[in-house]
C-alpha cells in the first residue's frame, strides 16, 4: 500500500489530499500448465517442455511484478487468474524472484473443465486476510450441453480493515458461434447475479468485485440484460453494478483482439459500495488496460498487439498472453 497525492480545489485554494491505494487485477495467463501430463484431462497439447515451462513462469511473473507499479509500488493487492491448470504452477510462479518478496499466497480448486484450465486468485497477506472460499458451478446440463465449464471462484474477505467478497469468473467461450455459446455466457453470469443478490440483500452495503476473462464484450446481454451493469457513476446505487469498461469498449479500447478487431472480455465491475459508500473507505478511484509497450508485438502483422506465449499453432514464442491484463484501483483517506 501506498500514498497518493490528489488535487482538489476549495473556496477558491487548491489543497492536497493524501490517500492509501489497493490495487486489484486480473490476468488471463494463456494456457498457464506445468509440464506433467492429466491423464484425466485433454491438456497434451499445452503441456510445456521442461525448457519453456521456467521461460513462461519467468514472464507471468515478470507481468504480476509490475502489473499496477505505476500508482502503488507494492503492486496488486489481489490478483484474479484465468487458464491455471492447477496449484502447481500456482506455487511455482509466486516463487519466483521477481514476486517472492511480495509473499503471495493463493486459493485455486480443481477445475470440472475437461482443458484442464480454471481460476484463482493471489493475494497479498500484508492486505488481505481470506475467510471462505468456494467454486459455483456453471451448471451447463441445464441448457442440455454435456461440455462442463469453468467454476466460479467465490473468495470473502478482509481487505487491509474491510470486508469484500471477489467473483473470478472465465465464462464459456464462443466456440461453435455466438448465438450458440451466448445462453452458456448467461447461464454464467446468472449464477454471479444470484450471489451478488443475495450478498446485497444482506447487506446493501456489500462491496463485490466480478472479475474476469467474460468471453464477451461489456455491452453484450450476459453484461447489460442478466447483471444489469451501467457504464455512468452517477446512476449506480447502492445495489447496482458499475462497469466502467462499457465506455473504454465504445472507444474502441480492448484486452483481446480476434480477426482484427478488438475485444474488452478482461474486465472488472463493482458494486456501489465501492461507489457511494460513507465510509470513505476503499472507494473505486481508477482502472486501467495494462497494455505496456513489453508486453505487446513491436514488428509484422501482430503489432500492437498482446505478445502471446504461443502462436496459433502452439509454436512457443517467448511472450506473455493473448490477453492484456486489466487492474483497478481504490482509494482511502488518510
Amino acid at each position: 500500500m501506498s500514498a497518493l497525492l490528489l488535487g482538489a480545489f476549495y473556496s477558491g485554494s487548491a489543497q492536497t489530499q493524501q490517500y492509501k491505494v489497493v490495487a486489484i487485477g486480473f490476468y488471463n495467463c494463456e494456457n498457464f500448465f506445468d509440464t506433467t501430463d492429466d491423464p484425466t484431462k485433454d491438456d497434451i497439447e499445452n503441456t510445456p517442455s521442461a525448457e519453456v515451462y521456467p521461460q513462461k513462469l519467468h514472464n507471468i511473473a515478470s507481468v504480476f511484478q509490475k502489473l499496477g507499479t505505476d500508482v502503488t509500488p507494492d503492486g496488486p493487492a489481489i490478483i484474479g487468474m484465468a487458464e491455471v491448470e492447477n496449484d502447481n504452477v500456482l506455487k511455482a510462479v509466486v516463487a519466483q524472484p521477481e514476486i517472492k518478496n511480495r509473499n503471495y499466497q493463493y486459493i485455486w480448486y480443481p477445475t470440472p473443465d475437461v482443458r484442464g484450465i480454471s481460476t484463482a486468485i493471489l493475494y497479498n497477506p500484508k492486505y488481505f486476510k481470506v475467510i471462505s472460499s468456494r467454486p459455483l458451478r456453471v451448471p451447463l446440463e441445464k441448457l442440455g450441453q454435456t461440455r462442463p465449464t469453468r467454476d466460479i471462484l467465490y473468495v470473502c474477505g478482509i481487505l487491509s480493515g474491510d470486508t469484500v467478497h471477489l467473483l473470478v469468473n472465465h465464462w464459456p467461450s464462443k466456440s461453435g458461434g455466438e448465438a450458440r455459446s451466448a445462453p452458456g455466457r448467461r447461464l454464467a453470469a446468472s449464477v454471479d447475479k444470484e450471489l451478488i443478490d443475495s450478498l446485497l440483500k444482506v447487506n446493501p452495503n456489500s462491496k463485490i468485485l466480478l472479475m474476469g476473462d467474460l468471453n464477451d464484450n461489456p455491452t453484450s446481454e450476459g453484461v447489460i440484460e442478466v447483471l444489469k451493469a451501467k457504464a455512468d457513476k452517477k446512476e449506480v446505487s447502492l445495489t447496482d453494478i458499475y462497469n466502467p469498461w462499457i465506455n473504454m469498449y465504445k472507444k474502441g479500447m480492448g484486452t483481446e483482439s480476434y480477426q482484427g478487431e478488438w475485444n474488452l472480455i478482461d474486465q472488472i465491475m463493482i458494486t456501489g459500495g465501492f461507489v457511494k459508500n460513507t465510509n470513505d473507505k476503499w472507494k473505486y478511484y481508477k482502472e486501467e488496460i495494462f497494455n505496456k509497450d513489453w508486453l505487446t508485438n513491436r514488428v509484422g502483422k501482430d503489432k500492437g498487439l498482446p505478445h502471446r506465449s504461443y502462436t496459433i499453432s502452439h509454436t512457443w514464442d517467448n511472450g506473455y498472453s493473448d490477453h492484456f491484463p486489466v487492474v483497478m484501483y481504490f482509494i482511502e483517506k488518510q
